[in-house]
Order: structure tokens, then C-alpha cells, then sequence
């Protein structure tokens, strides 16, 4: 298939290219070998998208909710049938198995501006009686958004932000991640074949410097970014300086709690899942899991022989079901922390090492008798690496658990599931499973507390981050005043 993008960037319906920006070149996570470039978007660029998008979201707020609805309905069919070609293009831009991309990814962005277009007509405010006067309220657009993308789910993530800010009726400027910027460019395209108006969704390349120059542009109303904890504070802080709306789906340490009667089976289903999906690198995993006393080392002897059926290899080869990391210096990072795993005392079970093949490939890693205070327990590492903790007290593992900046996910394995309930209520997360772990679907809400981030994605919470009430006061009598 093609790979080379048609253009760097997707402004007012159409491809644009600046060959002044910084060139980015596209590298094959599989193969380390590069297979397109685009440029960073230039002041001029970034121009033409936001004054693009100003114009084209007064156009699309003008349209009614129902026909928003039907155009957001429309690109996700087109996104299904497509599905094919926008995962391979997925696997390409990540180097995320094919097997994976097929079920995950557009299909999960489809999902979002299904649902979405089927709730932008029900999005009508509310009738206040006060005895003869009566207050009404008006669900408006913000206006135009700013999405920051990730380099873990480019599909997904444009989609996520783009419509739930499209079905209230603003425009969107997405900035992908460097490291993946082709996905971005065919959601705008398609959905513009859809019949979103030009203007309403660009896609524009760059670093952090054209990130920073679009939070603080005082044309953009809001910004939503999916990122690290690090980048979210610095652009919260920007953001805040200029009184702008914000969503942040930032990092986490997640606890996944294991106890002594949970299937085993399903727990370290779970586990794999929550440590070795998209080879690690999601930030809602569950990497610190702590398993009773009673059953770790029967855990840990199973965990090691299922690791066993991980196919390495081609990721478009659909028998593959690990790929490597989506870049060298991420795997590097990744490798940093196995050798402080090492050097820390923890029990390698098993990996541990780079695979001997091209690409950037980890073996899946396992350490075990972990504890709370080493920088594998503490930090996030975004990669095949799972931490195993040993508990035998549920209130010390509920403390332990909490003990973190982090406040993303949480998980729960057990048959009891009043204990299970119980649990998952006192753990600081945002986004939580019960015998289950990393389950998205985009009716329930996503995101986390504490240093984990700010506002929901998905389901009808996130309508209320990508609109704004207006309360209008009408009196049907005279005005009374002291003068």
C-alpha cells in the first residue's frame, strides 16, 4: 500500500504541504527502516489551520445536531469498511500487530464517532420554571479544540477527541505524535469525504514547539492531550495561563490486585492484557500487580508458561500477536528499566533483554518479588515490563495500592464480589475493572485522578467537556427597582 503521505498536513479540506518545517521521518517499529517523511508544520501552517478551523466551525455549529449526527455516523461506516487498510496503515505507523490493529483500532475510532453522531441531537438544554418567569438553558460549542495526540492508538485518539468536539459542534486541530503522524491524516480525510465541512477537523505535523504555539494561540477555546505526566502539567499550565478549557489523559502505575480465590486463568488473562497489549505501551496498565501469598508462586509458574504461546515476528503476518516497541529510544528507555529491575533485587522470571532480530523488539519481561519502593513500582515505564508484588492483607494491599501520584486505572480478580466492589471503592482510580482489565468501550467513561489527568473521554461525560451552558433568565413582568 501507499505509504508515503499524500501531504504533511490536512488543512481546509485538503492536503497542504510546507517543505520549510523540520523534516520527520517515518521509521517501521518492525524493521527500523524508514518508509516516509513529513514536515512539521511552519508559523504559516499553523496559521492556515486555525483560521481554517475558526471559519469552518461557524459553518458546522450552524448545521443542526441531526445532520452533524448523520455526517459522524457516516465517516464511522466508511471508517469500518475501510478497516482493513487503515490497520495496516495502523501497524505501520505503531508496529503494533496486525492480529491487534484489525479489532482495536479504526474499528475502536469507528466506535467514538458512531456514538457520538448518534448523541449530537440529543445534546438540547433544559426548561427552569420559577413560578411566572422560567430560566432556559442552551448547550453551546466551545469553538475550536486543540487535540494532542499520542503515539500508542493514533486511530483511536483522533477519533476520541474529534467526536465528541465535532458532535457539539466545534472544529478541531489535531496534532499527531512525531512518531506516528500518517493515521491522523486519513481520519480528516475520510471524514471529510464524509461531508464534515472544510475546516472543521485539520491535522497538523510537528513537535512539542508546534504543540506549545497551538495551546497558547488565543484562537483555540480548548485542549485535550493524551500524553505523560511530565508534558501534561507543562501544557496545563500553558493552557491555564490563558484561561482555556483542558482534558488531560495523562500516565499511570495502576494497581492490578490479585487475590487468593481468583481464577487463576482469567487473572493472568487479565495481567497479560494489562502488561503485554500493544507491548506495553498503554497508559491505563495495570503493571503493578500484587498477588496473594497463598497463590504466587502457582501464578507466577502459569504467567511464564502462557508468556510462552507470545508470537514475535512480522507484525502484519496475522499469526503474530507481540510487536516491538514503537521506536529505538523508547526501547532504550524500556531497557534502562529492566537494568534497574536487575540491579533493584527484583526476581527476573522471565525476558529481560532485546530480542536478537531487526526491529525494536523487548521480550515480554517479568520481575517478581518487587517491592513498593523500587523505581520499577514507582514509575511508569510504557513497555512489556510487569511488576509482581506479594500481599497477603487486603487493607495493606488497598494502602499500598494507593500509595502512588498516579490514579488512572485499578483492577480487582476475585469470586468474592462483595469483596471485589468493596476493593474497587477505595482505590484512587478513574478508570476501574472487576475480574477484567483494560476494557474501553466508548460508552463508559476514560480517564484518571490525581496526577493521571483532568475530564473524561468517552460516553456522555465527555460531552461536558467539549461544551459549554448558557442560562438565558426571562420575566414575563415588569422590573422592580429602588430607583
Amino acid at each position: 500500500m501507499q505509504l508515503q503521505p499524500t501531504a504533511s498536513h490536512f488543512i481546509d479540506g485538503a492536503y497542504v504541504e510546507d517543505t520549510a518545517g523540520t523534516k520527520i521521518d517515518i521509521i517501521y517499529p518492525a524493521t527500523g527502516a524508514v518508509i516516509g517523511t513529513v514536515h512539521a508544520a511552519t508559523p504559516a501552517i499553523i496559521d492556515q489551520a486555525l483560521n481554517s478551523a475558526k471559519a469552518g466551525q461557524k459553518v458546522w455549529a450552524a448545521m443542526t445536531a441531526r445532520d452533524r449526527g448523520r455526517i459522524l455516523s457516516r465517516a464511522a461506516a466508511m471508517i469500518m469498511e475501510r478497516n482493513h487498510e487503515l490497520s495496516v496503515l495502523e501497524t505501520y505507523d505503531t508496529g503494533k500487530p496486525y492480529q491487534e490493529t484489525s479489532v482495536a483500532d479504526a474499528t475502536s475510532g469507528a466506535d467514538a464517532l458512531e456514538y457520538f453522531g448518534g448523541l449530537a441531537a440529543t445534546l438540547t438544554g433544559e426548561h427552569i420554571p420559577l413560578g411566572e418567569d422560567w430560566v432556559y438553558t442552551v448547550r453551546e460549542p466551545l469553538g475550536v479544540c486543540v487535540g494532542i495526540g499520542a503515539w500508542n492508538y493514533p486511530t483511536q485518539i483522533a477519533c476520541w477527541k474529534g467526536a465528541p468536539a465535532l458532535a457539539c459542534g466545534n472544529a478541531m486541530v489535531f496534532k499527531p505524535s512525531e512518531t506516528t503522524p500518517m493515521c491522523a491524516l486519513k481520519v480528516a480525510e475520510i471524514l471529510h469525504e464524509a461531508g464534515v465541512p472544510a475546516g472543521v477537523y485539520n491535522v497538523i505535523q510537528g513537535m512539542g514547539e508546534v504543540g506549545a504555539a497551538l495551546v497558547t494561540d488565543p484562537r483555540v477555546d480548548k485542549v485535550s492531550l493524551t500524553g505523560s505526566v511530565p508534558t501534561g502539567k507543562k501544557v496545563y499550565a500553558a493552557a491555564a495561563s490563558h484561561m482555556k478549557h483542558v482534558t488531560m489523559e495523562l500516565g499511570g502505575k495502576s494497581p492490578l490486585i490479585v487475590f487468593e480465590d481468583a481464577d487463576i486463568e482469567n487473572a493472568i488473562g487479565g495481567a497479560i492484557n494489562g502488561n503485554f497489549y500493544s507491548s506495553g505501551q498503554v497508559c491505563s496498565n495495570g503493571t503493578r500487580v500484587f498477588v496473594h501469598k497463598d497463590i504466587k508462586e502457582t501464578f507466577l509458574a502459569r504467567l511464564a508458561e502462557r508468556l510462552q504461546n507470545a508470537k514475535l515476528g512480522d507484525p502484519l503476518d496475522e499469526s503474530v500477536n507481540f510487536g516491538p516497541m514503537v521506536s529505538e529510544s523508547q526501547m532504550n528507555i524500556v531497557l534502562g528499566y529492566i537494568e534497574q529491575g536487575k540491579a533493584g533485587g527484583a526476581r527476573l522470571i522471565c525476558g529481560g533483554e532485546r530480542l536478537d532480530m531487526p526491529g525494536f523488539f523487548l521480550a515480554p519481561t517479568v520481575f517478581a518479588d518487587v517491592t513498593d519502593d523500587m523505581v520499577i513500582a514507582r514509575e511508569e515505564i510504557f513497555g512489556p515490563v510487569m511488576a509482581v508484588l506479594d500481599f497477603e492483607d487486603e487493607a495493606e494491599v488497598i494502602a499500598r495500592a494507593n500509595d502512588t501520584q498516579f490514579g488512572l486505572s485499578a483492577g480487582v480478580f476475585t469470586k468474592d464480589l462483595s469483596r471485589g466492589h468493596r476493593v474497587i471503592g477505595q482505590l484512587e482510580a478513574g478508570s476501574c475493572f472487576i475480574n477484567s482489565y483494560n476494557d474501553a468501550p466508548v460508552e463508559a467513561p476514560f480517564g484518571g485522578v490525581k496526577a493521571s489527568g483532568v475530564g473524561r473521554e468517552n460516553s456522555k461525560e465527555a460531552i461536558q467537556h467539549y461544551s459549554q451552558v448558557k442560562s438565558v433568565y426571562v420575566r414575563m413582568g415588569d422590573v422592580e427597582a429602588a430607583y
